[in-house]
């Protein structure tokens, strides 16, 4: 069995692992994207002929072209969770089977949105970066996080493990999600409408598809308090940048902060990160040795499996996978 694992060498080695790729080669012959761009259709094509399995990273993606073009090819296994760049419809016309990795980032990134919340609240980027231009910091009253309300949206795997960890912490946790029913006693559930008017720190952590595509938008954010902050981790596709770049200009609301954005590969935009008010990092929510190596392992059992002839974990087309070994 030929295998094609996409990543560049940068991202190979921040986002698979020598670990992993060890173990992917004591199952199949394993061939590397050695390039420093990610592959578009074409060179995917001619990169996977004659490979019987694609590991991709999250930068690749997987247009109906590549599903025609490879007749070779019996599974595409994305090491990431996001799909939305990979054309089911037409691999599973193709009979060829579609995966995706399970999300072994949420402690990463729910550790980050606590660093977020702490610094909103206590102004530590801010006196740090007015230091290091020698000036005095403007010293300011800071939030303090017990006793404060959290206001999260969606309550998936993220939200889950943010709401306790923000509860042991003494704070209100309200939780915003049409999707779920939330349990007594882990936070209280409100519409969108209440959480956003209500939170003195708003989290967003919803999945990103049509319905929430600019979901915060300056009607949303009107709702928020002058004091309140806001916070994405989700993707930037919920935010629309906008508002919230005329909402932070105003003093509309106190402050953001974002590890996404709508730059490329998710990346916060840098018309909004230059603010003054905004603490951003580079889509490093899941950059943890962990995190990657759970990913990572992942496709690797997937891998397992298939060699096995049965359907791994995180396969969405199984009934359409007729290229089976």
């Amino acid at each position: 069995m030929k295998l094609l694992l996409t990543h560049t060498p940068h991202m190979r080695e921040q986002y698979y692992g020598a670990r992993a790729l060890s173990e992917l080669r004591s199952l199949a012959e394993v061939v590397l994207h050695e390039g420093d761009d990610p592959l578009d259709a074409s060179s995917l094509i001619a990169a996977a002929a004659g490979v019987d399995l694609v590991v991709s990273d999250r930068l690749t993606p997987g247009p109906a072209e590549i599903f025609s073009g490879l007749p070779q090819l019996r599974a595409f296994l994305r090491c990431a969770v996001d799909i939305r760049t990979i054309d089911v419809a037409a691999a599973s016309r193709a009979g060829i089977l579609v995966t995706h990795a399970a999300p072994g980032f949420v402690a990463s990134v729910t550790e980050l949105a606590l660093g977020f919340m702490v610094d909103l609240s206590r102004g530590i980027s801010r006196a740090t970066q007015a230091y290091r231009a020698g000036r005095a910091p403007e010293v300011r009253m800071g939030r303090q996080l017990s006793g404060s309300r959290l206001g999260i949206i969606g309550y998936g795997a993220i939200g889950r493990s943010l709401a306790g960890l923000a509860g042991h912490l003494g704070m209100e946790v309200l939780v915003s999600d049409p999707y779920v029913t939330v349990p007594a006693g882990q936070a209280r559930q409100v519409p969108f409408e209440t959480l956003m008017a209500e939170a003195d720190i708003v989290v967003c952590l919803a999945v990103a598809t049509e319905a929430t595509e600019n979901l915060i938008d300056a009607r949303a954010l009107a709702r928020m308090r002058r004091d309140a902050v806001f916070i994405n981790l989700s993707r930037g596709n919920l935010v629309d940048e906008a508002a919230l770049a005329a909402a932070l200009a105003e003093g509309r609301i106190a402050g953001a902060a974002m590890d996404v954005g709508r730059a490329p590969d998710q990346m916060p935009s840098p018309a909004l990160a230059r603010l003054g008010n905004v603490i951003a990092t580079p889509h490093i929510g899941g950059l943890t040795p962990p995190a990657i190596e759970a990913q990572a392992f992942d496709t690797v059992g997937q891998v397992r499996a298939i060699l096995a002839g049965t359907v791994p974990e995180g396969a969405v087309n199984a009934e359409s996978w007729s290229r089976r070994p």
